[in-house]
């Protein structure tokens, strides 16, 4: 056993500094719960879906709280099972024909097994995101313990955690800096020497760990990820080799008393504090090349900490994420529920009105975004990147059949663009690998990728053809390109992602086939993703023509010729798409007055199912509207209806969105309350809603449905899709007085402040930073500032970002009685514009 003495003398600054932190631990709970941006608990987390979530887009790590034998479980967003490989099926291209015959024959059962046998993916079904490990801290004799407390404040982006044992009151703070890119801990105590405890490191997979022959203050952990074969390929395939190698390095500096260790353990002993700091490094460049060196970085991380003190590293770290966090002020008014314990606040949400929690748990997504998708960065997967698993649900992976797209519906909304960056990114890497995907798999031009992909960034079908046979995972993703620039209004964005979208359109243009019926041009083979008819033939998901793939279709076709114009380009390219869109299949309404979800009228008044594929039109597009298409929202809200408000996690956020869409608030909070229910406890309901550290439970846990929330409460307070700013179009009952501060509107138009009273419009602050034209929609009436008459709107809106969506005209079913949907009259203003100025609007 090794022994490193530390110097015990404390200068008069580090003497004032630890008092000061000693009275810090001394805050009464009654003060700390003041506080309406803190998680709260006076317990420690049972399981891992009551940690605490910290992270920094690279490193992420759940921290439970436990006094005695603290457990900090640890991710790093490159390290994933396998390494760089493509899964194509080269054979598709030589049966192709043949499938769409047989599904045009109704011969489902047929195409379904040929899809199983010749398109999905032989070699690869994706691999798997993987946990680190944990790291293990363990406190002799910290078992009986009072007065606790433990804290996530999305303020700081600290946990914080405090706890008194033989009248010594302990506290740790950690947190991931995004400036320094190391977990950071902090452990100091009301009283000097009472500071002891034993450092170490596993993982599920078996791993090194040792004692860093650089210094006994240094503990590694070394691994990779795994070699991976898919249960779904032949038994002769050859796993995956795994190629990411990581290294986690644990440094102890502490304050007084004496650190050993033993082989793979640290141990201090009577110190004053201490902090630890831990990197985590991977071999990963890119989803081509892993030849970075792991052990280089990591140990550089350490090596840059040394010149600096745990409070610069602290409000460095808080400085970096608060110009992010700080942009959005949300404020619902509070109860007297702000008081207690976040768990309980849960538990009771749908029996009173707590609307200071809705705005937390809104907070709590924008606090996630910042935390799990970071510029130069991997995008947030099926768990953001927070994962304790080697084999995950669903692999952790990116499903863009809707679970990928919804992780970023809040980025340009709620003021967070640069978190949008990985997704853009992934989008341009996938339009590069999806280019022989599309060539290989189907003989077309442009790019492909199916309704799951991974670090690698595969584009072959996965999963087995009930899930896997839906080509336009890359025509949805693409739509993010488009939906930037039009926040953004950045022609040189514009030229960085249009040959992404333009090879997305070029897919379409090449693999679009005409149906036999109505000669109407089709994505097939598909699926309306992972639902099945209920009255289906042959009871299978394969299919032509599901209206959602229409639906992708027309936007990608419509947005890529806007873009073409906009940037002066191919002008062949858009004649052909104006060709085309004529010849595309329209929306149509089935007997039960519902949006179908299938080219034929198969929809079941009784099917539950959680996908809401065919309503993509109402959101997250904007081919629907109550305004422009009455009839059709009208059977978006039938399809709403017939599914029910219970389901799981993300479908009940999406649902959230939709019911904003259809201007009806009050629904939209009580899918908030069926949301917002405790769930993962012995005594709580199954099914979807909140964990007790407010993660979404699909179950499990994921993301997707805490992002989908916050985007939803933006949709119910600003929307900017339809021609118009419409202020609170969906504000429910509850929320009568209210503001928010930092929202984001298509055409660059930020609000700077919205107000409201008893429901109606008090104030409202726009700063225009392009200029232009800039409507308003409002239930109220509205002047600007100083009692000056706004002009009242008139025919078509100038400015090119609140142009009249197009839409493909439905067909509505002669069984249908529709009456068109009723809406609330409003106010319809047009504000002249210039760049840079700010325009305030008073209610009359």
């Amino acid at each position: 056993m090794t022994k490193l003495h530390v110097n015990k003398d404390l200068n008069g600054f580090i003497a004032i500094l630890f008092c000061v932190l000693i009275c810090s631990c001394t805050t009464t709970t009654s003060d700390k719960n003041s506080d309406s941006l803190k998680l709260w608990y006076n317990a420690p987390a049972a399981d891992w879906n009551e940690a605490l979530p910290i992270g920094n887009g690279r490193l992420g790590a759940m921290v439970y709280g436990i006094p005695d034998q603290e457990n900090i479980q640890l991710n790093e967003g490159t390290l994933w099972a396998g390494g760089p490989h493509r899964n194509d099926n080269s054979e598709t291209k030589e049966i192709l024909g043949e499938i769409r015959q047989l599904l045009f024959e109704g011969k489902y059962k047929e195409a379904h097994t040929l899809a199983n046998a010749k398109i999905i993916s032989k070699t690869s079904h994706g691999m798997n995101y993987e946990t680190v490990g944990n790291l293990r801290l363990n406190f002799e004799g910290h078992d009986s313990f009072s007065n606790y407390h433990r804290e996530l404040d999305l303020e700081k982006a600290v946990n914080r955690m405090s706890y008194t044992v033989d009248g010594v009151q302990y506290q740790r703070e950690v947190f991931t800096s995004f400036t320094d890119q190391v977990i950071v801990i902090r452990l100091t105590a009301s009283e000097k020497g009472k500071i002891s405890f034993s450092a170490g490191m596993d993982r599920p997979k078996p791993s090194v760990v040792q004692v860093s022959t650089e210094g006994n203050n240094i503990l590694t952990m070394t691994g990779r990820g795994a070699d991976l074969k898919s249960k779904r390929t032949p038994k002769d395939a050859k796993p995956i080799e795994g190629k990411v190698k990581f290294e986690s390095r644990l440094k102890i500096v502490p304050q007084g008393g004496s650190l050993t260790s033993t082989d793979n353990t640290l141990i201090l002993n009577g110190a004053d504090s201490a902090t630890l700091f831990l990197a985590i490094n991977t071999n990963f460049k890119n989803y081509k090349d892993v030849s970075a060196d792991e052990h280089q970085h990591a140990a550089k991380s350490l090596l840059n900490l040394e010149k600096k003190t745990y409070e610069q590293l602290k409000t460095n770290h808080a400085n970096y994420y608060n110009k992010f966090f700080n942009r959005v002020k949300l404020n619902l008014g509070t109860t007297d529920s702000i008081n207690k314990p976040t768990d309980i606040r849960i538990k009771e949400f749908s029996k009173g009105n707590d609307p200071a929690l809705a705005a937390l748990y809104y907070q709590f997504g924008r606090y996630l975004l910042i935390c799990s998708s970071q510029p130069g960065g991997q995008p947030g997967n099926l768990q953001g990147i927070w994962c304790n698993q080697l084999t995950p649900p669903w692999k952790s992976a990116y499903t863009v059949n809707i679970n990928t797209e919804m992780n970023y519906w809040p980025a340009e909304s709620t003021n967070l663009s640069e978190m949008h960056e990985p997704l853009i990114e992934m989008v341009k890497e996938l339009a590069v690998a999806g280019k022989q995907t599309a060539e290989d798999m189907y003989g077309a031009d442009g790019w492909v990728t199916h309704h799951n992909t991974d670090l690698w960034r595969i584009c072959g079908p996965v999963d087995g053809a009930t899930w896997g046979m839906w080509p336009t995972g890359g025509l949805w993703l693409s739509q993010h390109l488009w939906d930037k620039f039009m926040f953004n209004g950045d022609t040189e964005y514009l030229k960085e992602v249009y040959p992404a979208m333009k090879g997305a359109t070029e897919f379409c243009l090449s693999f679009l086939t005409p149906e036999p019926e109505n000669n109407w041009l089709i994505m097939s083979p598909s699926t309306s993703p992972e639902n099945r008819p209920a009255h289906h033939p042959k009871n299978v998901n394969i299919a032509y023509g599901a209206t959602m793939d229409n639906q992708l279709v027309f936007d990608m076709l419509t947005k890529t010729a806007s873009a073409s114009r906009i940037l002066g380009v191919d002008d062949a390219l858009i004649k052909e798409i104006e060709a085309t869109i004529p010849q595309l299949a329209p929306n149509q309404i089935g007997q039960y007055g519902q949006i179908q979800e299938w080219i034929h009228d198969w929809d079941d008044p009784e099917d539950k199912h959680r996908h809401i594929s065919h309503l993509y039109g109402m959101h997250p597009s904007n081919q629907f509207s109550p305004f422009r298409t009455p009839e059709l929202a009208e059977a978006v809200r039938n399809v709403l209806v017939y599914r029910g408000d219970p389901s799981t996690g993300w479908s009940m956020n999406w649902k959230i969105n939709q019911w904003a869409r259809l201007l009806d608030g009050n629904h939209a909070y009580k899918m908030m309350t069926d949301q917002i229910k405790l769930v993962g406890r012995p005594d709580s309901p199954k099914g979807g809603g909140t964990y007790t550290n407010m993660l979404d439970a699909h179950p499990p846990f994921q993301i997707d449905g805490n992002f989908g929330f916050t985007s939803g409460l933006t949709e119910m307070l600003l929307q900017s899709h339809d021609g118009a700013i419409h202020f609170i179009p969906a504000l429910p009952d509850v929320w009568k007085n209210g503001s928010v501060s930092g929202l984001r509107a298509r055409g660059a138009f930020d609000i700077e402040l919205m107000e409201w009273a008893e429901g109606k419009l008090v104030k409202v602050i726009i700063k225009s930073n392009l200029g232009g034209n800039c409507r308003i929609r409002s239930y109220s009436q509205l002047k600007l500032e100083g009692d000056n008459p706004l002009k009242k709107s008139e025919g078509e809106n100038e400015n090119p970002f609140y142009s009249t969506p197009n839409i493909k005209d439905a067909i509505i079913s002669s069984k249908a009685k529709l009456q068109g949907f009723s809406i609330p009259d409003t106010f319809l203003y047009d504000v002249e514009t210039n760049m840079g100025q700010r325009y305030v609007l008073v209610g009359e």
